[in-house]
């Protein structure tokens, strides 16, 4: 896998790392935190997951303010400002439309970003994602207690070479991980950022709530969360599913926030992940049944041989509502403006035959 590591700026004018790497439609992941491009690809925890993504996509990532390789010397780690830059390295790196994974905290600044813009993200996939951080979900004195008292372990210990501190991290993050796996994890919250910039970041993502624009999402949205998952509960999942219209939710059976590429989970992710997305094969032939999600290229192909949205709706056990959000996004990937343009593409294509 090679990528391209570049740097533009924010609002305020924080330098922001970003890389790209593979081929394909483009995916753009959210920023979260613990990250570091360079780092990444020479990690056992995350190298599977770039080259996975490379390997069918256009991949855009980049480092938090405050983390990786982007500007240190920052004080604003609002969700505001993560959204705006994102917006800039999207802008930077010049695509238009595109699908959005939202891992982490990173699935808030993509809910965020999808509202702001719904006219350029096509899907939005969610993995181990919140609406609600630790506070929002849990105001009482005593969870507060413990929230700070966690703060405190990584003002003393976050940046010691004494691994001890981190590793009650990354054993949260990945409980099943092996101890290679485990150490590497260790070493990116090393690398990532400062104790001072970790506690700034969590103190921001512990008063997360993003419930509201999440209700206002408006592209097609999946979301993957693990059972097991400690650092953000499957409760969460469930929440952010029976908020966002149509989202359609797929549990995992893992214990680890970051899935393993050992685990069925990972592969299992990476399989609906390919059958969600539209298809890098036939996008990055040209074709433009290529860029259709396989829901949509089961509606063209009802649509083909005839039927209305109500038997359509039938066929396929969706609402008619559902139906129509289909045809819509079928007819601006084709380009056509009516059924009967739709039709005749199809059948030319050789769809619709009984």
């Amino acid at each position: 896998m090679n990528q391209q590591i570049r740097f533009t700026q924010g609002l305020d004018g924080t330098r922001i790392a970003y890389a790209l790497s593979g081929h394909g439609p483009p995916l753009v992941k959210a920023p979260h935190w613990l990250t570091h491009l360079e780092y990444e690809p020479h990690s056992p925890i995350w190298k599977p997951w770039i080259d996975a993504l490379s390997s069918s996509y256009t991949l855009l990532r980049s480092d938090l303010r405050g983390c990786g390789l982007s500007d240190w010397d920052v004080t604003d780690f609002s969700l505001d400002a993560w959204v705006s830059d994102l917006e800039s390295v999207v802008d930077a790196a010049g695509l238009d439309k595109f699908s959005l994974l939202g891992h982490s905290q990173g699935a808030a600044i993509a809910i965020e970003y999808c509202v702001r813009h719904p006219d350029r993200v096509t899907n939005l996939v969610l993995l181990g994602s919140y609406a609600r951080g630790a506070l929002q979900r849990d105001p009482a004195p005593e969870r507060v207690a413990e929230l700070d008292a966690l703060l405190k372990l990584i003002e003393v210990g976050w940046g010691r070479d004494d691994p001890s501190y981190r590793q009650i991290f990354s054993t949260q993050f990945a409980p099943s991980g092996s101890l290679e796996q485990i150490n590497s994890m260790s070493e990116i919250q090393r690398r990532s950022t400062s104790p001072a910039n970790a506690v700034l970041a969590i103190r921001s993502i512990f008063s997360i709530d993003v419930r509201e624009a999440a209700a206002r999402v408006q592209c097609p949205t999946m979301i993957l969360h693990a059972r097991g998952d400690c650092r953000a509960p499957f409760d969460e999942g469930l929440l952010l599913a029976g908020i966002i219209p149509g989202a359609r939710l797929v549990p995992l059976e893992s214990d680890n926030h970051i899935l393993l590429a050992q685990e069925p989970a990972f592969r299992q992710f990476f399989e609906e992940l390919e059958a969600f997305l539209p298809s890098s094969s036939g996008a990055a032939k040209g074709n433009p049944f290529g860029q259709l999600t396989p829901r949509e290229a089961e509606v063209l192909e009802r649509i083909a041989q005839g039927l209305d949205n109500a038997q359509i709706a039938a066929h396929l056990g969706l609402a008619e509502k559902t139906v129509r959000n289909n045809i819509t996004r079928i007819f601006d990937k084709l380009g056509v403006e009516n059924r009967p343009q739709a039709i005749v593409l199809a059948r030319n294509s050789g769809l619709g035959k009984i």
